[in-house]
């Protein structure tokens, strides 16, 4: 009998052991795996070309600036740019965002720009040097050895799911990876899906949906590693969590063990 209940205990053991260790393995955790790096290899290259061929859409925000020789042409069409320019600061705080969205030129529903001296330009589904080409084509007939630049105001990206502080996040810059982008929302959390990330993009007929695999390594070369603005990035969580587990049940599981231990030395002593 004693046997017996040492066999148990052992095993109760074991099984506690194998279920604390198991509750989320690591290759459920690790980001690039499968890099195919040997010892005496110490990098590897992923090719993997930056290409921003994003469409404007109604609702974007653009920053579009007019240089020229002529000053009182420039500050024109530039008027309130040094503030523009200067509430952007580091930070992206609201007061930036405000005055980029007010100081900006937004596309309307049916995808123009009330632009000066233009009037309105049709700029929906055009790229942003395609863009900034048409505008220069039209200041030209005004106004010769003028430059243009376009930018857009508020790079926009909505983090949902297995993250830190899920929500909305402005990026101001050209563009931005998936893991930079879960940076921003503090990474993600231990009970994240990382093999089926969903990147919803939006698209000139409604919305996309596709998947990519943040464990594997070969996401630096996949086509989605660099993300559009208003992109939406759900992240899933595992599948522990369907059981209503929000953090690692361990002291449930170590619980479970004393109580099965109690119970099986009862019965040994009650048995003799």
């Amino acid at each position: 009998m004693k046997k017996l209940f040492f066999k148990t205990v052992v095993i109760a053991a074991v099984v506690v052991m194998s279920v604390m260790t198991s509750c989320v393995s690591q290759k459920k955790i690790l980001y690039l795996q499968h890099e195919q790096m040997s010892d005496s290899i110490t990098s590897i290259e992923y090719q993997n070309k930056r290409s921003f061929d994003y469409k404007v859409q109604p609702g974007d925000n653009l920053y579009i600036r007019v240089s020229s020789m002529d000053k009182n042409f420039s500050e024109f069409f530039n008027a309130g740019s040094s503030d523009r320019l200067g509430s952007l600061g580091s930070t992206g705080n609201s007061s930036g965002n405000a005055a980029i969205y007010l100081n900006g030129f937004n596309v309307s529903d049916e995808g123009t720009i009330d632009f000066p001296y233009a009037g309105k330009i049709y700029v929906k589904d055009l790229t942003i040097d395609e863009i900034q080409q048409k505008i220069q084509n039209i200041i030209g007939e005004y106004q010769k050895e003028t430059i243009v630049y376009v930018k857009l105001g508020m790079f926009n990206l909505t983090i949902l799911g297995e993250v830190t502080r899920p929500g909305q996040y402005q990026v101001y810059q050209s563009d931005i990876n998936l893991f930079q982008a879960i940076a921003l929302a503090g990474n993600a959390t231990d009970f994240a899906n990382k093999k089926s990330v969903k990147i919803i993009h939006q698209t000139t007929d409604g919305s996309q949906i596709v998947r990519v695999n943040l464990n594997d390594a070969d996401v630096l070369e996949n086509p989605q590693y660099y993300l559009k603005p208003n992109d939406i990035i759900y992240i899933e969580p595992l599948g522990i969590k369907r059981y209503g587990f929000t953090q690692i049940p361990y002291s449930t599981i170590l619980s479970a063990a004393s109580l099965l231990i109690t119970v099986l030395t009862f019965f040994m002593y009650t048995s003799r």
